[in-house]
Formats: structure tokens, sequence, C-alpha cells
């Protein structure tokens, strides 16, 4: 039987009773309805993984007792930050999703001239707070103890204009001459930029390429924003990560 895994920022030590975040109780007593001694897994977000059991349940305070730590290696080798126009709601939710089901290590969320979605300092708070949440639970769901990196929304010419960190720059064109699936392996680390609805705009796919990203296509047909960056992520985890038990190369 697969064991429910919640996520607890810690710090996490075998032996140790330590209280759920109170959206992890919640979820734990009122619609899992778990019990006292009910085995579970809590994970720190940073690679710290216990096997647990529920300690005590007291109105919506939960506390499990941690037991000994677990080896995971869930983790892919091929460490992919998704460069992400953001999407209108849900579409933006399940890209996010996706993409940390299909593990990626960093994801951060632009806004390109054509996206539908403007947000002021308020709103993107309130879009990352909503974001972090997407991401946790998909990693609950997928057996993940490493939370990507989540950063805070910006406009695309900010992103861009900053010093580039180490690694390959891909940036998805439906008009590029080169397929994603035919490049040579592009090493451990990897930045995909995935425009908005409408796509980016000229200037900005010359502002990419000035940043150091190669424009690549996925196929013959055009993607919808969603579909094409979890598509692209499912490449790149294929031939060069760990997708599929391809291993590397």
């Amino acid at each position: 039987m697969r064991l429910t895994r919640v996520y607890c920022p810690g710090p996490l030590a075998a032996d140790a009773e330590i209280a759920l975040p109170e959206a992890a109780a919640t979820h734990v007593a009122r619609v899992l309805r778990l019990r006292p001694r009910d085995p579970l897994i809590v994970f720190d977000g940073h690679g710290s993984v216990y096997r647990a059991e529920i300690a005590t349940i007291a109105g919506g305070r939960v506390e499990v007792r941690l037991l000994d730590r677990l080896a995971e290696t869930t983790e892919s080798p091929l460490e992919v930050t998704l460069v992400q126009a953001v999407s209108r709601g849900e579409r933006m939710d399940w890209t996010l999703q996706k993409a940390t089901e299909l593990g990626v290590s960093a994801i951060a969320p632009v806004l390109a001239a054509r996206s539908v979605v403007r947000l002021d300092a308020r709103q993107g708070d309130a879009k990352l707070k909503h974001w972090q949440a997407v991401v946790v639970a998909a990693c609950e769901q997928s057996g993940r103890s490493v939370l990507p990196a989540l950063r805070a929304p910006e406009p695309l010419r900010t992103y861009l204009e900053r010093p580039a960190d180490p690694g390959v720059r891909l940036v998805l064109d439906p008009g590029a001459g080169d397929e994603l699936a035919a490049l040579p392996p592009p090493g451990r680390e990897v930045h995909l930029l995935v425009g908005p609805e409408g796509g980016l705009d000229d200037q900005e796919l010359e502002a990419a390429r000035s940043a150091g990203f190669r424009p690549v296509r996925l196929g013959p047909r055009v993607l919808r924003t969603e579909t094409a960056g979890t598509v692209a992520l499912a490449v790149l985890q294929s031939r060069w990560g760990d997708l599929g038990g391809s291993g590397r190369g």
C-alpha cells in the first residue's frame, strides 16, 4: 500500500514529534480521516524523508512521530529550469503540476508581451503563494522529496537582462530549424523558455537569442503553452534525464 506523503518544512529528526502545517493537518485528519498510529511519510522539501506515524489528533492539530530516515532517489540528474510565461488560471496550475511531476528543478514564471495575465505586486504575491501550494501537492503525489525552486513572477525582459546562469539555454519556437529531440546532449543544466498563449513576439525571440537562448521546435504542430512545456520537459527527461529508465547519453 502506498503511504500518504506529507510536506513539512522541518527541521526533521528521528524520534522527534512535530506538528503538521495547518493545510496538511486538515487533509490528513478531515479528508483522509487518518487516526493515531496510522503510518505516513514526511519530507522537508530539501531531501530529508522520514517514515512516520500519527501521534495525536486534537481539533485541527495533528502531531506525528518521526521514525527512521529513508533513502530516496527521485531527483533527476538533469537540472531543468522552466522559464514559463504565465498563462491563465488552471492552465498555469496544470503546467506547474506536470513540470513538478516531470522532475523540473526550478520554475521561473515570466510575463511576456502577449501574456493574457497581468499581475501587480499584490497579485503576484498571491499567485506565488497559490503556485507554491500546487508544487507542494505535486511533490506529495509524485513521490518527490525536493521541492522545485519557485521564483516570483517578473517581466520576461527583466529575466533576460539578468546575467545568464550556467547551462544550456533553449527557447521553444515553432519556426525554429532545429528540433529539440535532435540536439546533442545538453549537459547537466538546461534552461527552457516557453511563451504564453499567443507565443513570444519577434522582439522577445530576438532578445532571447541575444541572451543565449537557442530556438528549437518540438515538431510539425503548434502546441498550446501548457502542452508545449510539458512535452518539452518529457523529451528532455526521456533523452537525457531519468524518464523511462533511459539514463543519460
